[in-house]
């Protein structure tokens, strides 16, 4: 007996040590895969991790990392303060999550962070020069130096901190300082690309403008894919009037970033200058890209305010005009008086014609202080530099294929419908990610497993011989029992094969012979959906559902959309979902497929109670995640919607980065 027990102890030892040996293997792939850049697949390990062990902080602290990479600072927050809630006293994902606060503008929280996490570790220099940026970024310049003057005590060859001091004593107008802080980095780190450019910034500032031409040579040889190295010392050439030589630059910068602004707008001087023609389309795409550069807009403001300051003026010179003329009246000269009235109106005019001289030239200053800003605004950018050594670099940014999804462009549309597909017995399509769901399982077991139906939203072209095979098998079936379930399945592979007009015969015969079926009718109406859509596609009207997005948020459904949407009856659809879910209440791909309806109907608030519901039941639901993250979106619910795009995320659906990316920070 001891001996057995024993033996069952030892097992169980073994056990333990193999359950936590591989929970360290998926912790240790999870954090070589941040290491190398494929972050949603070092997500896919944390969440296994994590359904395993979730009160280990790391597992959060690393998936909030992998989030953060990918742009998605909301999801990262979500982890780190999971993190945090677990271990009060992480230093590291107080960091992070100042990081992340201040990616998002919030710099107030992101002070927060860092001073709670310099009460754990007040020796990290990385936390002070963080905290510094964050105070630059409040305009408290000094408290920002004195941090980085912290820093620099912990560790004197810190170029992170020496770069970060410079920006600031650049702001400050310290420029001579800024020089003797990037001179030693540069010591430290004579191949750091951008300390040269900052550095040609500095004695730009000083108007060493053959200096700077040198340092920007520098940060190219180091860096040649630097677009705003190439812009900048266009900017140079410029000012030296070498201005062939200034569009070469542009030309190089446009190149390697094609949303650059500012170098279409400096191109566009360039060229006017020369008069060469296309500047006029570079004046406008940089307005396009940037209203800061629109010209239009600012003439126009320029004439309101010398319009508003003529209103002014006369009104003051009616104003004394009018107390003229009442002392005028008062003296009972009538001599005097109409002579002093002609000597004011010729003093009047005079000063109107003076008062529009000085309000021309005012205009003509403040344009050209505006221009000037404008230039100096032009080459000041890229002045801050963020310590993010705990986070992968930016090194290789304009790679799509790096691991940063988020920079991938998506065409941004709605998850499509749930329809009931069906695999070959022991040949399931193992990439795609399958839900479990008891009604399908109790048709399946109906079936005795032949055919293996399953519920899938992606393409089911190339199984079609697999689909006619099956049709020819329930035709038999049929041929021996003419019951509700041989008609239920028939009908599923006609419509997967997209003869919806027979589909509908064998569904609609299914349901005569067992109306209480909830399968049947969301299989009915699915049918009826892509039978609209094909309809639609033959017509040449778009069905797709689409919720068009812009820079400052989500436009309005395209109205030709609607004229063909409100075309169709869609009644029919949606009593089918209702039946289906009145027979069964926890089957979450009928309301998700019902949200799906009502928002091509534009019932956005009724759609998010389905998703909603669609959620409560698999809470592991990516696409219904992906819809109400969009929807929210679409009702100006910027923060939900890009938690509930990061979820989707989380569970694979990479494409809800790039609209994190572009919609929500």
């Amino acid at each position: 007996m001891k001996q057995t027990l024993f033996v069952l102890l030892i097992l169980m030892s073994v056990f333990q040590s193999q359950a936590q040996l591989n929970i360290n293997h998926y912790i240790r792939v999870g954090r070589t895969r941040i290491s190398i850049g494929n972050y949603t697949g070092a997500i896919e390990y944390f969440n296994i991790v994590i359904k395993f062990k979730p009160h280990l902080a790391e597992a959060y602290l690393y998936r909030g990392t992998a989030k953060h990479s990918l742009e998605d600072y909301r999801g990262a927050i979500k982890d780190y303060n999971k993190a945090i809630e677990i271990k009060p006293y992480y230093p590291r994902a107080y960091n992070n999550r100042g990081m992340a606060y201040h990616n998002l503008h919030e710099f107030k929280k992101a002070i927060e962070d860092y001073n709670k996490a310099l009460e754990f570790d007040p020796n990290d220099e990385t936390i002070y020069n963080n905290r510094g940026i964050a105070k630059l970024a409040l305009k408290d310049i000094k408290g920002a130096i004195e941090d980085y003057d912290k820093a620099l005590k912990v560790n004197p060859k810190s170029t992170y901190a020496l770069m970060n001091r410079s920006n600031a004593k650049i702001v400050s107008g310290d420029i001579k300082g800024a020089i003797s802080d990037l001179n030693k980095v540069i010591m430290i780190r004579p191949h750091y690309a951008a300390a040269y450019l900052n550095r040609g910034l500095a004695r730009f500032e000083l108007e060493d403008y053959a200096a700077a031409l040198r340092d920007y040579d520098q940060c190219i040889k180091f860096d040649p894919k630097n677009a705003l190295a190439f812009n900048n010392r266009g900017i140079v050439k410029h000012k030296l009037e070498d201005y062939n030589s200034a569009i070469m630059d542009y030309d190089m910068a446009l190149k390697l970033d094609p949303q650059m602004a500012s170098a279409y707008f400096n191109r566009a001087m360039a060229r006017e200058i020369l008069n060469r023609p296309g500047y006029e389309d570079d004046y406008r795409i940089a307005a396009q890209l940037n209203p800061k550069f629109d010209l239009k807009s600012r003439r126009i403001d320029a004439e309101k305010l010398a319009q508003q300051q003529q209103n002014q003026q006369n009104q003051q010179n009616q104003k004394n005009q009018k107390n003229n003329n009442q002392q005028t009246a008062n003296n009972q000269q009538q001599n005097n008086s109409q002579n002093q009235s002609k000597q004011n109106t010729v003093q009047n005019n005079t000063t109107n014609q003076n008062n529009t001289k000085a309000v021309a030239q005012n205009n003509d200053q403040k344009e050209k202080q505006e221009a000037e800003k404008k230039r100096k605004r032009r080459t000041k950018m890229n002045l801050i530099v963020e310590d993010a050594r705990d986070l992968p670099t930016d090194e290789a940014e304009e790679e799509v294929d790096d691991g940063r999804i988020q920079n991938k462009n998506i065409v941004i549309d709605l998850q499509p419908l749930f329809i009931i597909s069906a695999f070959e017995k022991n040949a399931v399509d193992y990439n795609r990610f399958q839900y479990y769901n008891l009604a399908i399982d109790e048709l399946n077991e109906a079936n005795n497993y032949e055919p293996w139906l399953t519920l899938s939203n992606k393409p089911v072209d190339k199984y079609r011989d697999i689909f006619e095979n099956f049709i020819l098998y329930f035709n038999e079936k049929i041929a021996v029992q003419k019951n509700s379930n041989n008609y239920l399945n028939r009908g599923i592979f006609y419509s997967l094969l997209g003869k919806y007009n027979k589909a509908l015969d064998d569904l609609n015969r299914s349901i005569e012979l067992n109306k209480k079926d909830a399968i049947a009718h969301f299989a009915r109406a699915n049918c009826k959906y892509k039978m609209l859509e094909e309809i639609a596609k033959l017509s040449g009207s778009q069905t797709n559902v689409s919720i068009a997005i812009n820079k400052k948020g989500i436009d309005n459904i395209d109205n030709k959309e609607n004229d063909s949407n409100s075309s169709f009856d869609y009644s029919d659809i949606l009593d089918d979902y209702a039946v289906t879910l009145s027979q069964n209440p926890n089957f979450f791909f009928g309301y998700y497929n019902r949200a799906f309806i009502k928002l091509r109907l534009g019932q956005y608030e009724s759609a998010i109670d389905d998703l909603n519901k669609a959620i409560k039941l698999e809470p592991e639901f990516a696409e219904a995640y992906f819809n109400r993250g969009l929807t929210k979106i679409y009702l100006d619910d910027i923060e939900g919607g890009a938690l509930d795009l990061s979820r989707a995320g989380e569970l694979g659906i990479s494409g809800a980065y790039n609209i994190i990316k572009r919609y929500c920070n």
